[in-house]
Order: C-alpha cells, then sequence, then structure tokens
C-alpha cells in the first residue's frame, strides 16, 4: 500500500483558490472582459469582444494588442486539453483576427499550422538587449 505524505490531504487547502485560472480570466487586473468571450460562435467575435475590452482599459500596463494577445493566449494555454478541436481552431483563428484588427503582421502560414498544433516558435521570444 502507497503512503500519502503526512502533509498532503485530497482537499483544496482553505486559502488557496480552487480554480485561479478562472478567477484570473474574470477578474483580470488588466481587462475586464465581456461575459462568454471565449465561447463565442466566431474567430471575429472573439477577436472584437476582446479588442474592445483592451482599448477601453484604463488599467493595462502593455499595448492594447499585447494585453488582448496575452488574455487570449492564456485562457487557451490553461484550457489545455478541456478544449475541442473546434473551439482551439477558432480560437487560434481569434489570433490572426486580433493581428489584423490592430495591424500586427501576420504568421506566415507555415508558423500558425505549427504553433496552433501546440509546437513553439521563437519568433518574439528572443532576448532584448
Amino acid at each position: 500500500m502507497k503512503k500519502s505524505h503526512p502533509h498532503r490531504t485530497n482537499r483544496p487547502h482553505p486559502q488557496s483558490p480552487h480554480r485561479w485560472s478562472a478567477e484570473v480570466t474574470k477578474k483580470s487586473d488588466a481587462l475586464t472582459l465581456e461575459d462568454g468571450v471565449f465561447s463565442k460562435a466566431s474567430a471575429t467575435e472573439v477577436a472584437q469582444s476582446l479588442k474592445r475590452s483592451a482599448d477601453h482599459s484604463e488599467r493595462r500596463k502593455s499595448s492594447p494588442f499585447r494585453s488582448a494577445m496575452s488574455m487570449l493566449t492564456f485562457f487557451i494555454n490553461r484550457a489545455g486539453k478541456s478544449l475541442t478541436d473546434a473551439r482551439r481552431r477558432i480560437l487560434e483563428r481569434a489570433k490572426e483576427e486580433l493581428r489584423r484588427l490592430y495591424g500586427q503582421p501576420q504568421l506566415r502560414p507555415a508558423q500558425a499550422t505549427h504553433r496552433a498544433h501546440g509546437g513553439h516558435s521563437r519568433a518574439g521570444h528572443e532576448r532584448r538587449r
């Protein structure tokens, strides 16, 4: 029989929030999101909602584009395997739509496909000196 750690229990710690990532999404310091933003029917609707939230926020510390893209990426990463393939495709397309709405360069097709399937790109991750 496997012995459990003497200080661990199967219940959540009373001071720690059970679903902290859901709270971050609901009560972000940077953006006030519209209800259901990540479950909207199309990538365009998701992107337009995030853009509205980012453009109207006075609490964000970064550009509206970066704030909107960060929140979208955070949601996708935290949802992980619980996202259906269809929902993940919509949210990945919402990234492309955000880039278009903000006049940012689009990823090349090979980069977008690779990243949508869990790959990583070095673009944008170089160290600034």
